[in-house]
């Protein structure tokens, strides 16, 4: 796996599989705890969850939880492709409320790590997308929260017209009034 660490974002990381090619096919290493060890520090993967999205065009997040539930994950695409989007929610950070966009594409197989204090969220830029996330602490309700896609403060410019968004996420209170 090749590392590149986001020096901008402190902790974010994209990073590429180097898939073992031959005649039967490919192979890919999705998780090292060794070779991601810098990202991990201490922790540890608790949780493994998945998603689909339908439409093209798809809104899901920004999601993330405070401390003392905060968490890091490690978010891959399956199938197809995603504008993935994270934001700093650290107070205090050079880069707080600030925004992160990239692509993460099934065929080239490459994942980002989210730190904690990184909400994050999607777009989906095909039909039935599939995330895989692996967290490092488990969900809880009491802890979570959320930013609006369309927050003008955040100003993300998602590269699609919103096709679908959920209730929950349309109803995160936009920044200006929390």
């Amino acid at each position: 796996m090749k590392v590149k660490v986001v020096k901008k974002f402190d902790g974010l990381a994209l990073i590429d599989a180097e898939p073992f090619v031959d005649s039967r096919g490919a192979f890919t290493r999705f998780f090292c705890a060794k070779e991601l060890s810098n990202q991990l520090g201490s922790k540890s993967i608790v949780n493994v969850n998945f998603s689909k999205t339908v439409n093209k065009g798809s809104v899901r997040g920004l999601h993330f939880q405070y401390p003392p539930k905060a968490e890091a994950k490690f978010v891959r695409c399956i199938r197809g492709r995603v504008f993935d989007v994270i934001v700093d929610v650290r107070k205090g950070s050079t880069s707080y409320l600030k925004w992160y966009g990239f692509e993460l594409d099934s065929s080239k197989q490459n994942m980002v790590y989210v730190p904690e204090g990184f909400a994050h969220g999607f777009q989906t830029l095909e039909a039935n997308a599939e995330l895989l996330y692996l967290h490092t602490e488990y969900h809880s309700k009491v802890n979570e929260d959320g930013l609006r896609y369309d927050d003008p403060l955040l100003g993300i410019r998602w590269p699609l017209k919103i096709s679908d968004v959920s209730e929950k996420d349309s109803n995160h209170q936009y920044l200006s009034t929390k």
